[in-house]
């Protein structure tokens, strides 16, 4: 592995070159308030991220990326369009894989233009690839936004498109929800709560934090879910499609168009696609053997919704990305108090793409 000064100079040149291609050189501090991303992800985030508490400021946590502290500093200058990078340190804890690093250093180009989405797409994704040109890696590319408005066109209730949509980067909750959903069956033990006329009779006092009204709250919702009609089998035979795209993404748009005749929802996103992979191929990206999946990006955090990108070492699949990145629209809206600002980025590691090269 690169020592510790090999990696800040090879972090140097990949900032340096964003920066000649007009972005901003800008800093984040290393401790941000956890408030921000618990509001954003819930309390899932604790699993993933160092955090402490702070006696004036509340609870703090260890910068996990760089997104969220560019994407408040860039609502609140109003730039418009603006480029930023940066390098830095970041922090995650590794639960079930001590080999991988709790800390390293990432590098980022982030990029806030809403005059062609697609061209900013295209512009990062070649930004990225250009920081590693000659190493032994291969792209991976997904689009979150399709999925997202599959789900957003089916014919069921605005609350299991909202339950689906939160779950869209939880893979297996997903799967669950659209089975139970499909499937018009309601659990055992739920059925029982739900048939009973007064869910309270023989309870003992109340504990844990939900009041009764919350509670009864809840068991409504649960009573009007279980009289809504399956979704029908077509439609979730069509989400099964989408995620189990995997070609080119030429192949992938063709399958998308055929799947767009019978799920018309898709339909902006697959023309989107189209753009992007014109824009790409203005870079001299070659789209014709450019790897997309149907499914790529939902293991990510919770911010991509639209285009979505990886880079991996063609010879070593057991190392993390190399590079990865993608479309983040929703996060700018949320951050920027219902003001959205089209947007997306990536960023590399300079230890693994240094150590690529060092080989």
């Amino acid at each position: 592995m690169p020592t510790t000064s090999q990696t800040r100079n090879e972090a140097r040149r990949l900032r340096d070159g964003f920066a000649a291609l007009g972005a901003q050189v800008i800093k984040a501090d290393v401790l941000q308030p956890a408030e921000t991303l618990l509001d954003l992800y819930g309390e899932d985030i604790r699993a993933r991220s160092y955090l402490t508490s702070d006696p004036l400021r509340g609870e703090m946590v260890l910068r996990p990326d760089f997104t969220v502290p560019v994407v408040q500093m860039h609502m609140e200058s109003r730039a418009d369009p603006a480029r930023y990078t940066y390098a830095g340190k970041v922090f995650r804890k590794q639960e079930s894989d001590e080999t991988r690093a709790n800390e390293y250093v990432q590098v980022g180009y982030e990029v806030f233009d809403g005059q062609d989405p697609s061209s900013a797409d295209a512009e990062v994704f070649a930004a990225i690839a250009d920081g590693l040109a000659g190493l032994p890696v291969r792209a991976a590319t997904g689009d979150i936004g399709v999925l997202m408005a599959a789900v957003r066109g089916l014919r069921t209730t605005d609350a299991r498109k909202a339950a689906l949509l939160r779950h869209i980067w939880r893979p297996g909750r997903f799967r669950a929800l659209l089975k139970r959903f499909g499937s018009g069956k309601v659990p055992t033990a739920r059925a029982a709560l739900l048939a009973s006329t007064d869910p309270f009779a023989g309870s003992g006092p109340d504990i844990g934090l939900r009041t009764r009204a919350e509670v009864q709250a809840r068991i409504d919702a649960l009573r009007a879910d279980a009289a809504v009609a399956p979704i029908a089998a077509e439609e979730i035979a069509l989400i099964d499609a989408i995620l189990g795209l995997r070609e080119t993404a030429t192949n992938v748009l063709s399958a998308l168009r055929d799947i767009a005749v019978d799920m018309p929802a898709i339909g902006d996103a697959v023309v989107g696609m189209d753009a992007r992979m014109a824009a790409l191929s203005k870079r001299g990206i070659d789209v014709d053997t450019l790897e997309f999946e149907g499914s790529y990006g939902r293991t990510s955090l919770e911010y991509y919704d639209g285009f979505v990108f990886g880079f991996y070492a063609i010879d070593r699949p057991d190392l993390p990305p190399v590079a990865t990145g993608g479309r983040y629209d929703a996060l700018t809206a949320q951050l920027g108090q219902g003001r959205a600002v089209p947007a997306v980025g990536g960023v590399i590691r300079p230890d693994l793409a240094l150590g690529l090269r060092i080989c």
